[in-house]
């Protein structure tokens, strides 16, 4: 309450950045004072339902955040910003967007688990979007229109009522990262497996390691003998239910557990068996800490592309373990009818010896190899994702350590997995071969 307070005060004149979570029923109308300043609003997690027909007096408006509030209708207003280029409306009640409710300089919008069965024509307009969230919803179809946002590289289509794949997404030159699973079109084949069952009694939950949209990770020790004296440190992985801004956990655990094993997948040792509150999960290798991230999840300013610390650098040792390493983690996937759809930096780890692990199946999705046209499609749309990766990797090669034929090579194989024709690009398999033939310059 204090920053609300300061608000009406006036003691925020001039500030850039402004959050207020104190259960708003109404928006403050002094925040339209800081028009001449303001660039970020995030009044998530309040009690809202409209916006002022004159919000958009905030011109310098780039950022504005309005999840988990009460918004049945996406407020038409935002479309009159003239500067605003991220939005958020994650897990509020939205039913419906009006016709040219989305400002044209918009690169960023979620409207993930909402009750959208629809979106507006208008959204053709939209020739800056990058990064398009839309889990959780009702949409059945994508307005044709969209294929004008040629800029779009991530798309998040997971946990909807799509009956079938709108198969014109494969003219946008630049989608890179996209997910389909919980959709009707995309119920998967049944997933063989002797995965064994570990019961939730046999483990001793320590410290988490992390937490990520669809679970949390936890050291544990998995006491492998009945009479417990035979111990293993693991990794447990429970997943909170929810629909995530990727798609649905039970999906996630499904493609892990069909992604089977390889070097440079974290191997899965079984999943979870009489959870007190049913809860379902995955007991994963325990990662040495020596494993480190190998790229920063996207900022606001990136939008789709990771970052990296200042004065980050990588070997041409390190490159070529990471790329050989990807490309073929990512053959097997393909070949076993998986795409990733998070194929990102921030989601491989490695070591001091540059080994690779690919891990986060979030936005997974287990298709129909049998279709081999759209097979052929959905690969190539990770080869982008590859490039993507190749190309952070390449900008950050150690000038000291660069054999000139042989980042050559990899720059050429870069171009050509980035080529904005999807079936010009080449699959996994041909990746593979070709880092094998540079790393022989």
């Amino acid at each position: 309450m204090q920053i609300l307070e300061q608000l009406q005060s006036g003691q925020l004149t001039g500030t850039k950045k402004l959050v207020i979570a104190a259960d708003l029923t109404e928006f403050p109308r002094a925040i339209l004072d800081l028009a001449s300043t303001l660039e970020y609003l995030d009044l998530s997690r309040n009690q809202l339902t409209t916006l002022p027909d004159d919000f958009d007096q905030l011109v310098n408006l780039k950022i504005a955040f309005f999840s988990e509030n009460n918004f049945t209708q996406f407020p038409a207003v935002l479309g009159a910003c003239p500067n605003l280029e991220m939005i958020g409306f994650k897990a509020c009640k939205l039913a419906t967007i009006p016709e040219n409710a989305f400002p044209e300089k918009l690169r960023w919008l979620i409207l993930t688990n909402n009750q959208l069965t629809e979106l507006p024509a208008s959204i053709g307009k939209c020739r800056n979007m990058q990064k398009l969230m839309l889990a959780g919803n009702q949409l059945k179809s994508l307005p044709p229109e969209m294929a004008a946002c040629e800029r779009l590289e991530l798309l998040r289509l997971a946990a909807n009522k799509f009956e079938a794949f709108p198969d014109w997404l494969f003219s946008l030159p630049r989608l890179s990262w996209l997910a389909l699973a919980g959709n009707p079109f995309s119920t998967p084949r049944t997933i063989s497996s002797n995965l064994p069952e570990i019961s939730w009694p046999d483990l001793e939950i320590a410290e988490p390691l992390g937490q990520g949209a669809s679970g949390v990770i936890y050291k544990a020790n998995w006491k492998r003998s009945t009479t417990g004296e035979e111990t293993k440190s693991v990794a447990v992985k429970v997943f909170k239910g929810e629909v995530t801004s990727d798609g649905l956990p039970a999906d996630e655990m499904m493609a892990c557990i069909a992604a089977g094993t390889h070097p440079n997948l974290v191997p899965v040792l079984g999943k979870i068996s009489r959870h007190p509150e049913q809860k379902q999960g995955l007991i994963l290798e325990l990662i040495p800490p020596t494993y480190k991230i190998l790229g920063i999840t996207p900022s606001l300013e990136t939008c789709t592309r990771d970052h990296y610390p200042d004065n980050t650098t990588f070997s041409l040792p390190q490159l070529i373990s990471v790329a050989s390493g990807m490309a073929a983690v990512a053959a097997h996937l393909h070949t076993r009818g998986i795409m990733h759809g998070d194929f990102y930096p921030h989601n491989i780890l490695i070591n001091k010896a540059a080994h690779p692990l690919l891990g986060d199946f979030g936005a997974a999705v287990i298709y129909d190899k049998t279709d081999t046209k759209r097979a052929a499609l959905l690969e190539r749309l990770e080869v982008r994702a590859f490039g993507y990766m190749l190309e952070d990797l390449l900008n950050h090669l150690d000038t000291q350590d660069r054999n000139r034929e042989i980042a050559m090579a990899f720059n050429n194989l870069k171009e050509a997995c980035l080529h904005e024709a999807v079936l010009q690009r080449p699959d996994f398999e041909t990746i593979c071969k070709a880092i094998d033939s540079a790393v022989k310059l």
